[in-house]
C-alpha cells in the first residue's frame, strides 16, 4: 500500500511539473504577443505620424507652388511694362535725336 502512495505521489507530482510548465508556457505566449501587439501599435502610429507629416508638407509645397506661379505672373507683367517704357523712351530720345539734327 505505501508502494501505491508513493506511486500516485510521484504521479502526481509529475501532473504539478506538466502543469507548471503548460503554464509557463502559456504566460511566455500572452507575453510575446503583448510586446508584439505594443510594438504593432507603436509602428503603426509612427507611420500614421510619418503620414500625417508627408500630407503636410505636401499642402506647403502646393502653396508654395502656388505662391510661385504668382509670383512669375506678377514679375512678366512687371517686365512687359518695363518693356513698354523702354520703348517709348527710345521712341522720345530718336525723335529728340532727329529735332537736335534738323536745328544745327
Amino acid at each position: 500500500m505505501n508502494e501505491e502512495v508513493v506511486t500516485l505521489a510521484a504521479g502526481a507530482d509529475e501532473l504539478g511539473v506538466l502543469v507548471g510548465a503548460v503554464g509557463a508556457a502559456g504566460l511566455f505566449s500572452l507575453l510575446i504577443v503583448i510586446v508584439w501587439q505594443g510594438a504593432a501599435t507603436w509602428r503603426a502610429r509612427m507611420l500614421a505620424a510619418r503620414e500625417e507629416q508627408y500630407k503636410e508638407l505636401a499642402t506647403k509645397y502646393a502653396q508654395l507652388l502656388e505662391d510661385t506661379v504668382v509670383l512669375q505672373r506678377r514679375t512678366a507683367e512687371e517686365q512687359r511694362q518695363t518693356l513698354d517704357e523702354l520703348t517709348r523712351t527710345r521712341l522720345s530720345v530718336g525723335s529728340m535725336e532727329k529735332m537736335m539734327r534738323e536745328v544745327e
